[in-house]
C-alpha cells in the first residue's frame, strides 16, 4: 500500500482564508433564519465608531464575540449575531473638523453633514473589510432591515427607533427640560454627560489666599487663610465653609469675609464638607469649581454667577480679567494676588482634574437650557437589575455597581452638535408650549415643519423647530432593541427579550452598558440582558495602553497580511484572559502562539496518509481506549470553559492535548502499527485499522473543538476528510457530545498517566547515553503497563518485559510486618492435658533391587 496525504500542501496557507471566507457568504450558512426551531442566541454587538479603522483592541474582542457565536451556533442555537456600525455622534464631527478644516460655527448645516458622510463611508467600508479578513461569522454584511442585517446608528430606521424611545419617555413624563449648570467641554462646545467625564492626574498650585473678616476689620484687622487650585473664580465666591469640629474657626460662625480683589462680601459657616486636615481647614465655595459646589450651592439655594462661558474665556462677571481664557486668567489674578500682598504662599499638588473623554480638554460647568432625562430616582431598580445579570467575570459587575451608587444628577440628552439623531420637538412661537410628534416617522425638526399643525396650548400655527441632538450614548443604548427587531417584528422582540449576551468593554460600562439598562427598564420595566462579557484593555509588549501619540499602535491589517487571521485569531485565545486583566501584544508574542497552527497542521497531513476504516470493522488496543479516554475528558473540559466565556482555558486545554499527549506520546507510540500492512503483527490488519480509527477519531473531534477559534483551517481539513459534499462545512456540525467518566475511564485516565512517565524515562536515558530515539536500548516494560507492550515493543525498540520492581518499604509497612511476626504475650498459662501417645506403626521395608549394570 503507497501512503500519499490527502493534504497534499506541506505547510498551511494563509492565503486559502479569503477563498473560504467567499465559500461561506455563498454557502449562507451564518444567515439567521427565526423559522427554525431552536432556542435564540442574541448577541448585541458593540457597533465600533468608524472615524477611524479597526484597532488591535476591536479585532481581539470581535474575535472572541464571533468564537462565542460560532459555539453556540454548533451546540444548536439559532444565533442573531448583527454587525452594527457607529456612524453617530462627536467623534465623527471632530474626525470631520481635523479632516477637512472645517468648524459647526462657521459652517452651513448642511455642508458639514455632507462632509460627515463624505468621511464616514470610507471608513465604514474599510471597518468591514478588516472583519471579513478576521472570519467573522456575522448574519450579513448588506445593511437590510431584517433580523440579522448590518445596522448604521446614522441610517433613518435606526434614527427613527432612537427618536421613538424619546418620544415614549416624554409621553411617560420622564423626561424635562431645564437650565443647570452642567459638564461642558470648551474645545467640542457641548455639554457632555457624567459619564462621559474621564479624570487625570495633574500637577497644579495650591494657592494660599488672604479674606479678611468684616466684623473684625478695623486696623490691621483679623484675616483668614484659604486654599485653593481655582483663583480665578474668586468672582464667583459665594461662602466660606470650616468643619464644625474645628475649633480654630468656631468664632466666624455668622460672620462675613471680604473676597479680595472684588470686595464683595459672603457670609461663614460649618458644614462638614469643609475637610480640616486639607489646606488650612477654611474652603471657598464658587460657582462652579467642581461638583461640590454645584451640590452645595443647590442644597442652599444659593444664586450662582457664572464666571466661565460657553467658549471657554471669562465672563463680565471676572471684571478686568473679561474675554480671558482660564488659564490666563487663572495667571493674572494670582499675580495681581502677589502685588497686594494677599497670596501668603504656593504649594505644588497632584489633583484629579475632569476633562472630557473626546478632546481630554478640561471640563467646565456652564450653564445651559438642556432636556433630561430622570435617572437619580431609579439607583435601587438599576442594582436589583444588576443582581439578575450573570457577569464574566464576576468582578466585572462591580464597575457598574460603584458607577450606579455615585449617580447625583439625571442624565442631560441634549447636545449642540450636528451630526447626530434630531430630537423630535417644536416649539410654539407664542407659549413656548413644547410639541411632540407621534413615533414611526424619522423627524428633522431643524428643516421640516411641524407634523402636528396647531399648538396643543393655544392654538397657534407657529411652530419651531428643534435645533439640538442626541446625546450620542442615547443613540447607542437602543441597540438591543434594533438588533431584536423592535421596529419590524414586535413578536419576536418580545419572545426573546431580554438579549442573551452583551460584550463589550470595561471603559463603557459607565456609559453604554448602564444607559442601555436604564432605558429598557424606563421604557418597558424590562431587563435588557442576560449575560454581560466585559473585557479589559489590549495593551503594547510593556504594558502601555496603545495610542497613536505614543507611536506603539499595532494595525490589525498588517497582522493579517504577515501571519494570516488565523494566527491572530488563534493568540487571542493563547495569550490570556481578557476579562481578568490587560492583554499584552507584539508580532513576536503572535508569530509564538501561531506555532500551534504548524502543529495543527502536520498532525493533520499525517492522519490524511491513512483511511479511516468503520468502527464495527477494528477491535481497538488498549492504547486506542486510552488515548479516546483523553479525548472524552478534553471535550468535556473544553465545551465546560466555552460554555463559561473562559476561551483562553479552553484553548490552552485543547493545545496541551494535542502537543503533549496525542502528538508526543500516543502518535509516536501507534506510528508503527497504523504503518503495518505486511502483517508483522499477529492481528495486523484489525490491529492497524483500529490504529487508522483512532487517529482519526482524534483529530475528528479536535478539529470540532477548535473551530470556533480557527475556522479556516478547520474547515479546509473538514472538507479535505471528513466532508459527504461540497454543500458542507464544519460551522454547520455539531459540537462533539460529551459523556462521564466511568470508573474504568478514571483507571486508564491514571495508567495513562504512568505510561507517559515511562515514555519519558525511556527517552531521558536515550538521550543521556547519546542513542537515537530509535536505536534499541535494554529497558522493560513495567508489569503495570503489560498491556501497552507491543505499542511501547516498537515505538521504544526494546527488550523483554521484566517484573516490575517493588516498591521501597515505608516506615508504617515495617512496623506492620514486626507486629505480623512479633510473639504474643502470654495473660495466664492454662494447665496442659497430655494427650494420648499413639505407637507408631512399623514401616514397611522396601527390597533392594540391584540392577545389573549393562555391559
Amino acid at each position: 500500500m503507497e501512503f500519499l496525504p490527502k493534504l497534499k500542501e506541506k505547510r498551511w496557507d494563509k492565503a486559502v482564508e479569503a477563498r473560504i471566507f467567499d465559500d461561506w457568504q455563498r454557502k449562507k450558512i451564518f444567515v439567521f433564519n427565526k423559522a427554525e426551531r431552536k432556542p435564540v442566541f442574541t448577541i448585541d454587538t458593540p457597533p465600533p465608531y468608524v472615524n477611524t479603522p479597526v484597532h488591535i483592541g476591536h479585532a481581539y474582542t470581535y474575535v472572541i464575540m464571533d468564537i462565542i457565536a460560532r459555539f453556540r451556533r454548533m451546540n444548536k442555537w439559532n444565533v442573531l449575531f448583527p454587525i452594527g456600525l457607529d456612524k453617530n455622534g462627536l467623534p465623527i464631527e471632530v474626525q470631520a473638523e481635523k479632516t477637512f478644516g472645517i468648524n459647526t460655527r462657521d459652517t452651513p448645516r448642511e455642508v458639514f453633514l455632507r462632509k460627515c458622510k463624505q468621511l464616514i463611508e470610507k471608513s465604514g467600508d474599510t471597518s468591514l473589510d478588516s472583519f471579513k479578513q478576521l472570519g467573522l461569522s456575522c448574519n450579513s454584511w448588506k445593511r437590510a432591515y431584517v433580523l440579522g442585517g448590518r445596522y448604521d446608528t446614522d441610517d433613518k430606521e435606526y434614527r427613527k427607533l432612537t427618536q421613538e424611545t424619546f418620544i415614549r419617555l416624554w409621553n411617560k413624563g420622564l423626561v424635562y427640560e431645564d437650565v443647570k449648570p452642567t459638564n461642558y467641554c470648551t474645545v467640542c462646545r457641548t455639554t457632555i454627560s457624567d459619564a462621559e467625564v474621564e479624570y487625570r492626574e495633574e500637577q497644579t498650585s495650591l494657592n494660599y489666599i488672604q479674606f479678611q473678616v468684616l466684623e473684625t476689620a478695623g486696623y490691621m484687622g483679623e484675616l483668614i487663610t484659604i486654599a485653593t487650585t481655582r483663583p480665578e473664580l474668586l468672582c464667583a465666591c459665594k461662602l466660606i465653609l470650616y468643619n464644625p469640629d474645628d475649633l480654630r474657626y468656631a468664632h466666624l460662625e455668622g460672620r462675613t469675609a471680604v473676597v479680595p480683589i472684588y470686595k464683595h462680601k459672603v457670609p461663614i459657616m460649618p458644614h462638614p464638607y469643609a475637610k480640616t486636615d486639607f489646606g488650612t481647614g477654611l474652603v471657598m465655595i464658587c460657582s462652579f469649581g467642581d461638583y461640590s459646589d454645584v451640590r452645595i450651592l443647590r442644597e442652599l439655594d444659593i444664586n450662582p454667577t457664572y464666571s466661565i462661558s460657553a467658549d471657554g474665556t471669562m465672563t463680565r462677571a471676572a471684571g478686568r480679567y473679561y474675554e480671558m481664557t482660564v488659564k490666563e486668567a487663572r495667571k493674572a489674578i494670582t499675580e495681581d494676588l502677589k502685588a497686594a500682598g494677599l497670596l501668603e504662599k504656593q504649594e505644588p499638588i497632584t489633583q484629579r482634574q475632569p476633562i472630557c473623554w473626546r478632546s481630554k480638554n478640561p471640563v467646565e460647568f456652564v450653564p445651559m437650557n438642556e432636556l433630561y432625562l430622570k435617572q437619580v430616582e431609579f439607583k435601587e431598580d438599576l442594582m436589583k437589575i444588576a443582581d439578575g445579570i450573570s457577569f464574566y467575570s464576576p468582578e466585572s459587575k462591580q464597575i457598574l455597581i460603584d458607577w450606579v451608587n455615585s449617580i447625583n444628577i439625571d442624565w442631560v440628552l441634549s447636545r449642540r452638535r450636528y451630526y447626530g439623531t434630531e430630537i423630535p420637538l417644536w416649539y410654539c412661537k407664542s407659549c413656548k408650549t413644547p410639541v411632540v410628534p407621534k413615533p414611526g416617522k424619522y423627524y428633522q425638526p431643524w428643516k421640516q415643519s411641524s407634523p402636528v399643525k396647531r399648538c396643543p396650548n393655544c392654538n397657534s400655527r407657529k411652530l419651531i423647530g428643534e435645533t439640538r441632538t442626541f446625546d450620542t450614548w442615547f443613540d447607542s443604548s437602543s441597540s438591543e432593541y434594533y438588533v431584536l427587531g423592535y421596529l419590524w417584528d414586535k413578536a419576536f422582540w418580545r419572545k426573546n427579550m431580554p438579549c442573551t449576551l452583551r460584550p463589550q468593554g470595561k471603559e463603557i460600562v459607565r456609559t453604554w452598558l448602564y444607559f442601555t439598562l436604564l432605558k429598557a427598564w424606563l421604557l418597558d420595566k424590562k431587563q435588557a440582558f442576560k449575560n454581560c462579557w466585559i473585557h479589559m484593555h489590549v495593551v503594547d509588549e510593556k504594558g502601555a495602553k496603545i495610542s497613536k501619540s505614543v507611536g506603539n499602535i499595532i494595525d490589525p491589517q498588517q497582522i493579517i497580511k504577515k501571519y494570516g487571521a488565523e494566527a491572530f485569531r488563534i493568540w487571542t485565545c493563547l495569550e490570556g484572559d481578557i476579562t481578568k486583566g490587560d492583554i499584552r501584544c507584539s508580532f513576536e508574542r503572535i508569530e509564538g502562539t501561531s506555532k500551534f497552527l504548524t502543529k495543527i497542521w502536520n498532525i493533520s497531513r499525517f492522519i490524511s496518509i491513512f483511511p479511516k476504516p468503520e468502527k464495527r470493522s477494528i477491535t481497538l488496543s488498549p492504547a486506542d481506549k486510552w488515548i479516546l479516554t483523553e479525548l472524552t475528558k478534553l471535550t468535556s473540559t473544553v465545551k465546560e470553559k466555552y460554555e463559561n466565556y473562559e476561551f483562553h482555558a479552553a484553548a490552552t486545554a485543547i493545545r496541551d492535548f494535542v502537543w503533549s499527549v496525542f502528538a508526543a506520546h500516543y502518535i509516536e507510540m501507534v506510528k508503527p502499527r497504523a504503518y503495518d500492512v505486511r502483517g508483522k503483527w499477529k492481528a495486523a490488519p484489525r490491529a492497524t485499522k483500529a490504529a487508522w480509527y483512532t487517529l482519526h477519531e482524534c483529530l475528528q473531534t479536535i478539529t470540532l473543538l477548535l473551530a470556533p477559534i480557527t475556522p479556516f483551517v478547520t474547515e479546509y481539513i473538514w472538507m479535505q476528510l471528513y466532508a459527504k459534499s461540497k454543500r458542507d462545512s464544519i460551522h454547520a456540525e455539531s459540537f462533539p457530545k460529551t459523556t462521564k467518566l466511568k470508573k474504568t475511564d478514571k483507571k486508564m485516565l491514571k495508567l495513562g498517566a504512568k505510561l507517559m512517565e515511562f515514555n519519558s524515562k525511556v527517552w531521558n536515558t536515550k538521550k543521556e547515553q547519546g542513542l537515537s530515539l530509535r536505536d534499541p536500548i535494554d529497558i522493560r516494560v513495567p508489569k503495570s503497563l503489560k498491556q501497552f507492550e507491543n505499542d511501547l515493543k516498537l515505538m521504544h525498540n526494546l527488550g523483554k518485559a521484566a517484573p516490575e520492581p517493588k516498591p521501597e518499604k515505608t516506615e508504617k509497612t515495617k512496623e506492620k510486618e514486626e507486629k505480623v511476626t512479633e510473639k504474643p504475650k502470654k495473660e495466664k498459662e492454662k494447665p496442659k492435658i497430655a494427650k494420648p501417645v499413639k505407637k507408631p506403626k512399623p514401616k514397611k521395608e522396601k527390597k533392594k533391587i540391584k540392577k545389573k549394570k549393562k555391559v
